[in-house]
């Protein structure tokens, strides 16, 4: 590369540089799409620098600088609800939670025939078969939680479902990642939809999963978030704000299913 080249690309913001203002290291993004300048803070608390294609290295740097009090505010308050999922151990004693209240974990050689995890006069009892492996019993753990999850919540959509004025869609819990619910419209204008509940939900307490039930059934009026979304929510449930505030701080404590070995 020619002296002048080199002076061209330091004067330059380039796709997949990184660079130091103040103190914050951000990666480059540049686009020929893009018209402005932007910041976004990743889920992993790594920083992103949004750019036009051919954007002076040194309007990026000052838009970072113009920026920096809102960059350091997003940073805190990622880490403020950095998940903090724990890991659990298949041992005896290990403590799982259902509906807010906590059970030990007994392990037994007297597996019922169908090897399927149980709640038995107040411990959760799993195969030691399945305890010696850490992928069977998270397994028999994960279906143990769908299946008492869908049952709860069965009980529990039809009054909702009236209070709101909507559809009862079907119904199932299983793995949603991060998620604690999810709704997909039906097919067609009778086609009734499906609301899907991820099945860690079921370690909180009664009102948070009525919160994430009664936040699914307002889809199945109003799809996205806008004020018509929140003004039914808050219609069957008024407090709705402090349930998802309550539902932020004590979801990212929850087990999500990793299991030490």
């Amino acid at each position: 590369m020619t002296a002048l080249g080199e002076k061209r690309q330091d004067r330059t913001a380039v796709d997949g540089d990184w660079v130091s203002v103040d103190g914050l290291s951000l990666r480059v993004r540049a686009s020929a799409r893009r018209k402005r300048l932007a910041l976004t803070v990743e889920p992993d608390a790594t920083l992103t620098l949004h750019v036009p294609q051919g954007c002076p290295r040194v309007d990026a740097e000052g838009f970072v600088r113009i920026h920096r009090e809102w960059v350091v505010s997003k940073l805190g308050q990622r880490e403020r609800t950095r998940a903090l999922n724990p890991a659990k151990r298949l041992s005896e004693g290990e403590v799982f939670r259902y509906l807010g209240r906590t059970y030990r974990l007994a392990v037994s050689d007297a597996a019922p025939e169908d090897g399927r995890a149980r709640l038995v006069a107040g411990r959760l009892v799993i195969a030691r078969k399945h305890a010696e492996d850490t992928a069977e019993g998270r397994t028999a753990l994960v279906d143990w939680y769908c299946r008492v999850g869908r049952s709860w919540a069965a009980n529990r959509l039809q009054p909702w479902a009236a209070r709101m004025a909507v559809g009862e869609p079907e119904l199932d819990v299983r793995e949603l990642g991060q998620k604690w619910g999810a709704y997909q419209p039906g097919k067609g204008a009778n086609g009734r939809g499906r609301m899907s509940l991820g099945w860690p939900l079921f370690q909180l307490p009664m009102h948070l999963v009525d919160y994430v039930v009664a936040h699914e059934l307002a889809h199945v009026k109003v799809p996205g978030h806008g004020a018509d979304f929140w003004r039914l929510v808050r219609f069957a449930l008024p407090e709705y704000d402090e349930r998802r505030a309550e539902l932020d701080e004590l979801g990212r404590r929850m087990w999500m299913g990793e299991i030490e070995g």
